[in-house]
């Protein structure tokens, strides 16, 4: 059996740079034309998507590590000094981390709408050399007046770059290959804290010297690796599948027939024409319809609740394990720090790779989400060391493997270029109000049981699990009403509101 391929000019998109003239498309017509058998089109797709995979996964996983290593490393630097040599109490040490949050979450929604006219490949590395800079000057800070300066510029910096990467992979993918893609580069999130800890530890250990101490070298270090890593991105990002200078001709215009669903689709509800979404211009009606849409409220408030675990998670482990005494001293305690992030990694990949095969998202949270909830509840009640220790890495592992389903279900029922890009960046930037909970969800002083802290990301993360079985039932009901002629007026309209697209689960 065979297809009859269309056109494939009709797929060729304007690069960033120039524009495609009638007559060089009528070229590659000629060129294209003709069938591909069904085994044929699955041995193209596989073979386009294990070069997109190897040449755009490692790098967007780079960056995001760096990411969560510029974020966190704080914690880290807090346990081996930082706090007594800038003279800052633990209220002005959460002040800190608070104003990271206030200036990263007030960036995502602005960063999403340039990314599009500044292009991921310039846009994404930019944002990492500059906070890869800032993250190097917390290593001079000398008092809280320039600590809590320097912490707010790194949230301005680094606040576009999960939701630009976001919204960039969902122009290269399907919707039902995005969960495993976002899953693989989110665990670098995981991989972070085992990472992190190991690095920390080792920095540490180049201070004294120079005149500054071992916690200053660890942002220091860890600096010019990001902005190492921004280079990198620059020079390996393509702009898009049309520009991707890995891919032949002939595979870019495969490749592009693909997401329009003409070749190689795995449903008629697949995606629409990322082409006409290339093309879409601004319009503010666009940003509207993605601010008043209810499944990017319920989702979004359901990722704070998330967050509000993972950050707090990602700022207190090294304290939480250090005063469990399980450990001899806080170097150790370092080490130890690695184990539920180690635990986590392979799982969360797992999770999103069943999430892509059974094309669920929100059912699988429902599971997952009891992990974590589980973990919480019998941390802050159980006093033995050993089995709270546990309980972190179900935490680890209930939480971080329910972050790719809900970044990839938000994304996957919005469409239209901006307001895809509006409810990605809209989500982030409420989900991350989760970093004011965390920071002061922990006060030293409520050591070592730390039972109002664990309670109370416990709470949120019931609320969670309910607001994720609302927005099921309410996908439910769209896909229904749209079966029901309720959207008929919308058909053709190439967005998700086109009876033609459902809703996924």
């Amino acid at each position: 059996m065979t297809r009859q391929l269309p056109p494939p000019g009709a797929a060729l998109e304007k690069s960033d740079s120039d524009h495609i003239s009638a007559s060089h498309e009528t070229t590659k017509r000629e060129d294209m034309g003709g069938t591909f058998s069904e085994q044929d089109e699955a041995r193209h797709t596989k073979h386009i998507l294990l070069k997109m995979d190897t040449r755009i996964l490692p790098i967007l996983s780079l960056l995001f590590l760096c990411s969560f290593l510029d974020r966190t490393n704080v914690g880290n630097a807090k346990i081996i000094g930082l706090e007594s040599d800038l003279g800052i109490s633990n209220t002005q040490y959460n002040q800190g981390l608070a104003v990271f949050y206030a200036t990263y979450i007030a960036s995502e929604l602005p960063s999403n709408l340039l990314l599009k006219k500044i292009t991921p490949r310039i846009w994404l590395p930019l944002l990492t050399v500059v906070w890869g800079v800032v993250t190097m000057c917390l290593g001079f800070v000398r008092n809280f007046g320039s600590f809590f300066a320097v912490r707010a510029v790194l949230g301005l910096a680094e606040g576009g770059l999960l939701p630009g990467i976001v919204l960039y992979l969902s122009g290269l993918y399907t919707r039902q290959e995005m969960a495993v893609r976002i899953g693989v580069f989110y665990t670098a999130a995981s991989l972070s804290g085992a990472f992190g800890g190991l690095l920390a530890r080792g920095l540490s250990a180049i201070g004294p010297r120079g005149g500054l101490e071992g916690w200053r070298w660890i942002f220091i270090m860890e600096g010019i690796i990001t902005v190492i890593a921004g280079v990198i991105a620059y020079l390996f990002l393509p702009t898009s599948i049309a520009t991707a200078s890995y891919l032949t001709q002939e595979e870019r215009d495969f490749a592009l027939l693909r997401l329009q669903r003409k070749v190689g689709a795995t449903g008629s509800d697949d995606r629409f024409n990322p082409v006409l979404e290339r093309e879409e211009n601004f319009r503010w009606s666009e940003v509207r319809r993605g601010i008043f849409n209810l499944q990017v409220w319920l989702t979004a408030t359901a990722y704070f609740a998330i967050l509000s675990g993972l950050y707090s998670f990602g700022l207190f482990l090294p304290t939480i394990i250090n005063d469990l005494k399980i450990t001899s001293n806080a170097n150790q305690s370092q080490l130890w720090s690695v184990i539920p992030y180690a635990v986590a990694t392979p799982v969360t990949v797992a999770v999103a790779f069943v999430s892509d095969c059974l094309k669920l998202r929100g059912v699988i949270m429902l599971f997952t989400l009891l992990i974590a909830i589980i973990g919480y509840a019998v941390i802050g009640n159980v006093p033995s060391p050993h089995v709270r220790f546990g309980m972190t890495c179900l935490m680890a592992i209930g939480m971080y493997s329910s972050v790719p389903c809900i970044l990839v279900w938000n994304s996957n029922n919005s469409a239209g270029h901006y307001k895809r890009a509006t409810t990605s960046a809209l989500q982030l930037a409420i989900a991350n109000c989760g970093g004011f909970v965390a920071t002061f969800a922990y006060p030293s002083v409520d050591g070592p049981l730390y039972h109002k802290g664990h309670s109370i990301i416990l709470g949120l993360l019931v609320y969670a699990w309910l607001a994720i079985l609302t927005n099921f039932f309410w996908c439910i009901k769209i896909n229904k009403d749209k079966a029901r002629g309720k959207y008929d007026q919308f058909v053709g309209s190439g967005d998700d509101r086109d009876p033609m697209f459902k809703m996924i689960l």
